[in-house]
This record gives structure tokens, sequence and C-alpha cells, in this order.
């Protein structure tokens, strides 16, 4: 097959080609780093005056969980709620740190911050800090 010299056209349409496709391996790339720091990160969250330390995942699973001597004078269902409590606010950090590491990686503004930011949010809410002022000399909540 003979091929049809395209002049100045055909030189013009290789470089936006060429443009193009590097565009697109530059936007591959700066999405893979996004992702490859999303996945190392964690929070952590403190509660009851740092009786109860939770750390989770980038995917909000515990990872980590510490407790002081004082929850052993705690009721059960006391424990339980304070744990749950911290790992929610641990939870809740997530997002801001994927909205850091977005703004970094891909730029704030681009369409796979607002998605991957978006998720977060939606799964892990900010949960407020709660006031631990309510926890007597033994930690639990005043009887």
């Amino acid at each position: 097959m003979a091929q049809v010299p395209m002049g100045e056209f055909g030189a013009s349409t290789e470089r936006f080609v060429a443009s193009w496709a590097a565009g697109i391996s530059e936007r591959a790339a700066k999405a893979q780093a996004l992702s490859d720091r999303v996945a190392s990160m964690s929070a952590t969250a403190e509660g009851a005056q740092g009786a109860v330390r939770v750390t989770v995942a980038s995917s909000g699973v515990m990872t980590d969980l510490r407790l002081d001597d004082r929850v052993r004078h705690w009721r059960a269902d006391e424990i339980a709620a304070e744990v749950l409590a911290v790992m929610r606010r641990a939870q809740g950090r997530l997002a801001g740190q994927v909205a850091e590491a977005a703004a970094e990686t891909v730029g704030a503004d681009s369409e796979t911050a607002r998605a991957v930011v978006g998720s977060y949010e939606t799964r892990f809410p900010e949960v407020p800090e709660e006031d631990d002022s309510g926890y007597d000399a033994w930690g639990g909540r005043g009887r």
C-alpha cells in the first residue's frame, strides 16, 4: 500500500497523538502514586483521656487497639462503646489524609481526587472529638 503524503497536517496530527498519549501516561502514573500513598495510610485516635487508642488502615479496618489499665474497671458495654467510638473517629481522619495526598499527586480539583476523596468522605464521615471530662478517676463514665 502506498503512503499518501500528509504534509503539515500529518505532522501536526502525530504531535497531537504523541502529546495525548504522554498526558494519559502521566495521569496514570499520578493515579498510581495516589493509590500507593493511600494504601499505606493509617489513622489513629484516642478517647477516654487516653485510655483507648485505635489505629485503622486506609481500608478502615482496625489494625491496632491499645487499652490502658483503667479500662479493667469499666463495664464491658462501656469498653465496647468507647472502642467503637474511637475507631469511628480514627476512620473519620482518613478522608483528610486522602485529600492531602490527592492534592499532592493528582491535584485537588481533578476528577480522580474528587472521586477518591468523595468515597472516603461517604464511607468514613468525620466524627467530632468528644469531651472526655465525663470519665471518673478509674476512666469509666460517671456511674
